[in-house]
């Protein structure tokens, strides 16, 4: 089995609107909505990569409802704690206006407490034992633990379980005082994290901290840094639907490579076919396993830097 944990899952919404004037009254034209949040993508992923993916999250009220209703119908068993408030919706606007076209706008979430918290983590280290991989992605509910995320890892890095965490900021700076297998994180949070986005300064700064690196590059792919070795992956694909969960769905790639024992190369492969997949699927967040296995044949390796 593979883990995800996605603690502020989300209504994925597209929002379509021809324009916005400030100040003014703008009106959506219609909308469609899917079950989100960074770990849901992850563990969606999975389950369609033919994984046996199980998911824990926080939950909130009848969206909450939905979204579980949603993963189970996809065979994801959808777990967690319930808190008060309302989930929050993430929109993508769609728009015939380029400079609008594919723009987020992205809700808080509910709170936490620190008795949701301890229930969280009781749960978490229940659900630890029979796991190959786990997942952890994405931001924090209002007034959770800073160090959340390196709570989850200790537990995890003391059952042995590898886990392959996507998030930013002072979560991630706690969690790397823990150190845990694998970090995906694009260009623009490298640089935040350690003032460069050129993989040797990457690798520099995460040395002793995390045994796999995968940075992200948009449309120049993936740069995998993992068993001393260094790959770039990318693969061409002819229309953008939309790019919003790629990276989730790239992370769903690796941790489906890692836990089959995968070499590095066919891990970078699955690594940007789930990310690629994702841009031609019009479902935000998701991916069809036919579009991976299609360009899976495709995937153009190199490998820039070979260390003994």
């Amino acid at each position: 089995m593979i883990l995800s944990v996605c603690p502020n899952p989300s209504v994925d919404t597209y929002a379509w609107i021809d324009t916005f004037k400030a100040g003014g009254v703008n009106r959506i034209e219609r909308v469609e909505e899917f079950p989100g949040g960074k770990g849901v993508h992850v563990a969606l992923a999975l389950a369609e990569l033919g994984n046996t993916s199980s998911l824990i999250g926080a939950w909130t009220g009848g969206a909450g409802n939905w979204i579980k209703d949603q993963c189970a119908q996809k065979n994801v068993a959808a777990l967690g704690i319930e808190l008060e408030g309302n989930i929050r919706k993430c929109y993508t606007f769609r728009s015939g206006k380029s400079e609008m076209n594919n723009s987020e706008l992205l809700e808080p979430g509910p709170e936490f407490t620190s008795q949701k918290w301890h229930f969280f983590k009781e749960f978490f280290q229940d659900a630890i034992g029979n796991t190959r991989v786990i997942c952890m992605a994405g931001s924090w509910p209002v007034n959770a633990p800073v160090d959340a995320y390196a709570q989850l890892i200790e537990a995890a890095n003391k059952q042995n379980v590898p886990v392959i965490l996507d998030c930013t900021g002072i979560q991630l700076k706690e969690a790397l005082k823990k150190g845990f297998f694998g970090l995906h994180l694009n260009q623009e949070e490298a640089k935040n994290l350690c003032g460069s986005e050129d993989i040797q300064d990457v690798m520099k700064f995460l040395s002793g901290k995390v045994e796999m690196v995968a940075l992200t590059r948009g449309k120049d792919g993936l740069v995998l840094a993992y068993q001393n070795r260094v790959l770039t992956a990318n693969v061409k694909i002819d229309k953008v639907v939309s790019t919003v969960g790629s990276g989730d769905c790239l992370t769903a790639g690796l941790a489906h490579a890692i836990s089959r024992n995968l070499s590095i190369e066919e891990t970078a492969a699955y690594g940007v076919a789930c990310g690629a997949a994702n841009c031609l699927f019009e479902d935000l967040g998701q991916l069809r396993i036919k579009d991976v296995q299609s360009l899976l044949q495709r995937v153009e390796i190199k490998e820039i830097i070979h260390e003994a």
